[in-house]
């Protein structure tokens, strides 16, 4: 069997006073992390000679890469470092790739001059520039694959008490609250950060970034005292690989029920999970955890191939009159800001006003179940795909009742502000289904699984960005066949970005449909609060007992 997990116990560690620490060095890590992605095709271009295609695709690679490495923090995390370690270490690593990234826009010999619209010779960019250059987004995708995953369960470690039942709504509480604290980032990154770098330089605003992520990491060792730190198991990896080879060797083997069946416990810290008739061993289990939450991480994808609208949106919204007041306009691509805006509002509001009105007729402490929100946020998502399309068809018919057809950069006499409600709705379809989906893999997955489950999160959009990208090509492939106009052309007003949303709408309908059916398959007793709610009288019974497992 695996080597026990066990917790530090310490009657005066972690509590609601740990929070501070843990929260702001997340925040100061989504600030510094965000705000440097807006510009960042500017700065390669810039400094880099990069054309706009080749520089996307860097971004790109490096988003996945931050994001697919979550999934490989979790289980270092979960199985060698343990969560402080995991986050701790994962912090200064994203620091030192905001320190590189700074250097290279501080010495000159790191990148290469700097060329104007008008320049038509630049210098090369030598492969030492580029080796340093990705050696910092390298580290930022390590440090983000290390802190994302693990920062928000490690909070709920310092929450969580076994002999205080009642404490769970506080720990769900902090969910939503520690997701609203990382909108707030966002908005702050996406709107200081980048006017920084744009009416300051890149020195400052690669700076600025890093000092908050120094603050980050200074944040979170300042309480380490504090905290409740729980030990790492034996490697999750090597488990589920022995439940593989135990589940083949004796596959045909039939084991009697006893009387102690009923409740199975994993190690110390851990709930209380129902083995199956067919196999008592604890890996086996781990990995039917993991197998049985496969088919509803998948129906998320579709929800982040949604939010992947953005760049066509920009193209949009920069035709338009983006006037906020007589005074004040907002940037094409700070539309987004919207989306944050309404995704923080929502969780605000939800926590506090309809999950007391709720949960009197529910009988849950969170109101609605989590699969329940879940299927809320697919249904909005695909509210807001409609819209936008029904939106974008009225702003491309203006376009050519007015002579535009031909000019995709002449400005249409219509407000931008027609596009706030679908990302307003984004926002929400993000905040109900995130949450959820968050809650939903906490509560399937034993406690030594934790990271695993917010890191599927996580991996989920790197694999969505890799459906959206597909789809896409696969789109413009497909409708400017036999030299027909695409779909998705440079020139949205002879395009047909409409068509686009509303594909994105069905797929987004079948998605729902699919949510459904794997809704039934998990049954009425899976809906994301076993962990929450399912408590039951245990029966005195001695344990080695139960059929070796080996």
């Amino acid at each position: 069997m695996a080597t026990e997990t066990q917790v530090e116990e310490y009657p005066r560690k972690g509590g609601l006073r740990t929070m501070p620490f843990i929260i702001l060095n997340e925040s100061f890590e989504r600030i510094a992390s965000y705000g440097l992605g807006p510009n960042m095709i500017i700065y390669l271009m810039t400094y880099y000679n990069m054309s706009a295609a080749t520089g996307t695709s860097i971004i790109g690679i490096w988003n996945t890469l931050s994001s697919g490495l979550a999934i490989v923090g979790a289980i270092i995390s979960d199985s060698y470092w343990g969560r402080f370690k995991a986050v701790a270490l994962g912090s200064i690593f994203t620091l030192i790739g905001m320190i590189i990234l700074w250097l290279t826009a501080t010495i000159p010999q790191l990148n290469s001059l700097s060329c104007s619209q008008f320049q038509h010779v630049c210098n090369g960019t030598t492969a030492l520039q580029l080796a340093v250059l990705f050696s910092s987004f390298v580290f930022m995708s390590l440090g983000t694959g290390f802190v994302r995953p693990c920062s928000i369960i490690f909070g709920a470690d310092q929450l969580e008490k076994k002999d205080n039942p009642g404490n769970q709504r506080l720990v769900e509480s902090y969910f939503n609250w520690y997701y609203a604290s990382t909108g707030i980032s966002t908005i702050l990154a996406v709107t200081i950060i980048v006017y920084i770098q744009d009416r300051y330089g890149w020195q400052v605003g690669f700076g600025v970034p890093a000092i908050l992520m120094f603050l980050s990491v200074l944040m979170f060792l300042i309480g380490s005292t504090l905290y409740v730190k729980v030990k790492p198991k034996e490697s999750l990896l090597i488990g589920l690989l022995q439940a593989v080879v135990a589940a083949s060797r004796k596959r045909n083997t039939s084991l009697p029920l006893t009387d102690c069946d009923d409740y199975y416990h994993w190690p110390l810290e851990s709930e209380k999970v129902m083995p199956s008739n067919d196999f008592r061993l604890e890996q086996v289990e781990s990995l039917k955890a993991l197998i049985r939450s496969l088919p509803m991480w998948s129906t998320g994808f579709m929800i982040f191939v949604d939010m992947n609208v953005f760049a066509f949106s920009v193209l949009q919204t920069k035709t338009m009159d983006r006037h906020l007041f007589p005074h004040f306009e907002v940037p094409a691509a700070s539309f987004s800001v919207f989306l944050i805006i309404a995704l923080t509002i929502w969780l605000t509001f939800y926590d506090r006003v309809l999950v007391p009105l709720l949960s009197k007729y529910t009988g849950r402490p969170r109101g609605l179940s989590p699969v329940t929100r879940m299927g809320i946020g697919l249904i909005v998502s695909c509210m807001s795909m409609a819209l936008t399309a029904i939106t974008e068809r009225v702003r491309r018919q203006r376009a050519i009742e007015e002579g535009h057809e031909d000019n995709p950069s002449a400005l249409v006499n219509m407000s931008a502000m027609w596009f706030v409600p679908q990302y307003a709705l984004l926002g929400v379809a993000e905040a109900t289904h995130g949450v959820g989906q968050i809650e939903f893999f906490y509560s399937l997955f034993p406690k030594s699984m934790s990271s695993v489950a917010s890191a599927m999160y996580t991996v989920g959009t790197a694999v969505s960005s890799l459906v959206g990208s597909i789809l896409v090509s696969s789109e413009d492939w497909l409708t400017s066949t036999g030299g027909k106009t695409s779909w998705l052309s440079s020139n949205i007003n002879k395009g047909h970005l409409d068509y686009h949303f509303w594909l994105l709408a069905f797929l987004s309908l079948l998605n729902f449909l699919y949510f459904l059916v794997v809704c039934r398959l998990y049954g009425p007793d899976n809906d994301g609060t076993s962990r929450s709610s399912q408590e039951a009288d245990e029966k005195h019974c001695d344990y080695r007992l139960l059929p070796e497992s080996s």
